[in-house]
């Protein structure tokens, strides 16, 4: 069985506050103790108001600070990449459950953040829990949002079911379950989001905390590496950047394509056939769409000669 608790009364943190011991506190005066094999999950703002992440600023102001790249845009609405790999509205920056003209970044570092709170409350009561920073996210082609996990430390983030087969005997090539994001989405259940209630305690899966000394690789495993992600930019931004065609817009793009894969775009846009040649690609159509089909899929022009375009991968 999984329980989820969160206790009530937690006042408001504040810069270089302990939050160990703002966290035991808290646990003490609901008669509540950790155990062996719980996970503690703390949400991203009280670690970042510990930790002074706070400022007298905007979010539009602090933006670029955050983000890495931006991925798609709406409007007002700004989906970048931030600067610790997580695709986000606004970089993450809240504005929320802070006084007006203040808002909140997220933690420099949120697995080192984990780390420091596993070992603090270990070293304070000797018990081993996994612990796990928290925030809220929305997902691609799904309405509303969910708590994830955006830093960890004593506990499996992943598991694997590769190489495994189901109850009708199918084997499971790719099942890998974001356990840290589940425990993060349970966690949020238990806190709602106006309760003052910005920890949780999930028991019931102790077979996902490490032991003592083994911290794992934090959350930063479950963000895929650029290019990985077959949406690397919104609809509108890939159209734009790949008529662009600047190099250093290529990795969210992906490795090289299969030729067969970059031909079967090429008839379909120009209506003309591509045919192989050594090293590549050759096409009797020139232009700005043929360019930007070869970059988007990995490709380059490697020359235009009267009316034909010869096309090579990109050596990464």
């Amino acid at each position: 069985m999984i329980t989820v608790w969160s206790p009530d009364g937690v006042g408001e943190v504040r810069a270089g506050d302990d939050l160990a011991a703002v966290v035991l506190t808290a646990l003490e005066r609901s008669d509540r103790r950790l155990a062996d094999g719980e996970v503690l999950l703390v949400t991203s703002k009280v670690v970042s108001k510990a930790e002074g992440r706070a400022r007298r600023s905007t979010r539009e102001a602090e933006l670029p600070g955050e983000t890495e790249r931006v991925v798609a845009r709406r409007g007002p609405t700004q989906i970048v990449r931030t600067r610790l790999g997580l695709t986000m509205a606004a970089a993450g920056i809240d504005a929320s459950n802070v006084a007006a003209g203040w808002v909140l970044l997220l933690p420099e570092d949120p697995d080192a953040s984990a780390r420091r709170l596993r070992t603090a409350v270990r070293d304070r009561t000797g018990v081993n829990i996994g612990v796990v920073v928290t925030d809220t996210a929305g997902r691609a082609w799904r309405e509303g949002q969910t708590d994830i996990a955006i830093g960890a430390a004593g506990v499996r983030v992943l598991e694997s079911f590769a190489g495994r087969t189901d109850a009708y005997g199918n084997p499971l090539a790719v099942t890998a379950p974001a356990v840290a994001d589940e425990l993060a989405a349970a966690a949020e259940l238990g806190q709602g989001k106006l309760g003052s209630r910005p920890f949780a305690v999930v028991s019931g899966r102790a077979d996902l905390v490490l032991p003592p000394g083994e911290d794992g690789p934090g959350a930063r495993a479950l963000v895929r590496a650029e290019g990985a992600d077959l949406f690397g930019y919104g609809a509108r931004e890939a159209v734009v950047r790949a008529l662009r065609g600047d190099p250093a817009d290529r990795a969210p793009f992906g490795s090289a394509a299969p030729a067969e894969e970059l031909a079967e775009a090429l008839l379909e846009v120009t209506g003309t056939p591509a045919e192989s040649v050594a090293g590549g690609l050759r096409v009797a159509a020139d232009g700005p769409a043929v360019a930007a089909l070869a970059f988007a899929h990995g490709w380059e022009v490697a020359a235009f000669r009267a009316g034909l375009a010869v096309l090579r991968p990109v050596t990464p």
